[in-house]
């Protein structure tokens, strides 16, 4: 049971982490500060019980925090799935290709070309 709940953990802080894309979505979502973050932490740890009742700034922000981190996993989530959905085209002709105007001639020179004679070149 421990596992799972460590797994979920750093399942979570590595979609939260992820890069996310620009969209409208992201525009409207709550911007919250490091120091904002910190001093409602701070202030829930001091204060575990019925913290909302007495301080409700730090429950605003706390609960602005928790819709931000859940908003990053969401997005996190997503581009990860995508990533692991997307499937890019095989740009490999020799492998399962059965195009074989894909692949490119041994003989490249032109009947001009042949016609030339062979010269060695100088011996120093």
């Amino acid at each position: 049971m421990f596992f799972l709940l460590r797994l979920a953990f750093w399942l979570g802080l590595v979609l939260v982490l992820l890069p996310r894309d620009k969209t409208p979505e992201a525009d409207n979502t709550p911007q919250v500060s490091a120091s904002d973050a910190v001093s409602a932490a701070t202030a829930t740890i001091n204060d575990m019980g019925q913290f909302c009742k007495r301080q409700p700034s730090a429950c605003e922000v706390g609960g602005q925090a928790a819709t931000a981190i859940g908003q990053r996993a969401t997005d996190g989530a997503r581009k990860l799935y995508q990533m692991i959905t997307d499937k890019k085209p095989d740009h490999t002709s020799s492998i399962g290709g059965d195009d074989t105007s894909a692949v490119a001639s041994r003989d490249t020179l032109t009947a001009d070309d042949q016609s030339i004679e062979f010269r060695p070149p100088p011996t120093p």
